[in-house]
């Protein structure tokens, strides 16, 4: 694909995963394009959200309940011009990139196994393990440890081995924040990067309405 020179570097939307007990990273995911919309929906959580009591209408007991979504699509027709430079998109369309997002989903395999083993030898409860952590990264100042809501896929072309080459990926992902991560969990941590940054560019708007009022006023 053709840039002219000069042209700003965009950052790509991305997830990495990371290992949740040692954060260290385990895997990334890079959107081909970016979206041109992302929705995001914040839910009041606090006393005083349903309105039932007077004195609790202004107390909040914990970060909204923050959901995103977005379409992404994938598409392999680039890399197939050069089939000698991607020989994987070849084999396989872009089914990698998608088992990639899917497996965030999935339990691991062998888990699976180690608790059919484990219930056949007696054992009564089996917890499962703590699944790796997704980091959703869209700029430099929306960094937020994420769960998986929501995803569904729209293949809409193929090659001659029925590989797709060409597909919509719709996902949904809810923001976990401390109310939803124990507050010594690494996740947790970086939820409260991402919580005070807010709180940082909100005293940005502050501080530029009041000059630009001050300002009307001289």
């Amino acid at each position: 694909m053709f840039h002219f020179p000069g042209t700003p570097k965009t950052l790509k939307a991305t997830i990495a995963i990371l290992d949740a007990v040692s954060f260290l990273p385990k895997g990334i995911i890079v959107l081909q394009y970016n979206p041109e919309t992302l929705r995001r929906t914040l839910q009041v959580r606090g006393a005083g959200s349903e309105g039932s009591d007077r004195l609790e209408a202004l107390r909040l007991l914990a970060p909204p309940l923050e959901t995103i979504q977005l379409e992404a699509e994938i598409d392999a027709t680039d890399q197939l011009e050069f089939p000698a430079k991607n020989p994987d998109t070849v084999l396989f369309g872009i089914y990698p990139q998608l088992a990639a997002l899917e497996t965030l989903i999935y339990p691991k395999s062998s888990q699976i196994q180690t608790n059919n083993q484990l219930a056949r030898t007696g054992v009564l409860e089996i917890l499962p393990n703590e699944a790796d952590l997704s980091v959703f990264i869209w700029s430099l100042n929306r960094v937020m440890p994420v769960r998986l809501s929501e995803f569904s896929i729209t293949e809409e072309a193929f090659d001659s081995k029925l590989n797709p080459i060409r597909a919509k990926v719709s996902l949904g992902m809810q923001v976990l924040s401390t109310n939803d991560l124990r507050f010594d969990h690494k996740g947790s941590s970086l939820f409260r990067v991402y919580h005070k940054q807010k709180e940082l560019l909100a005293k940005v708007n502050t501080a530029a309405a009041v000059i630009k009022t001050v300002a009307s006023f001289l």
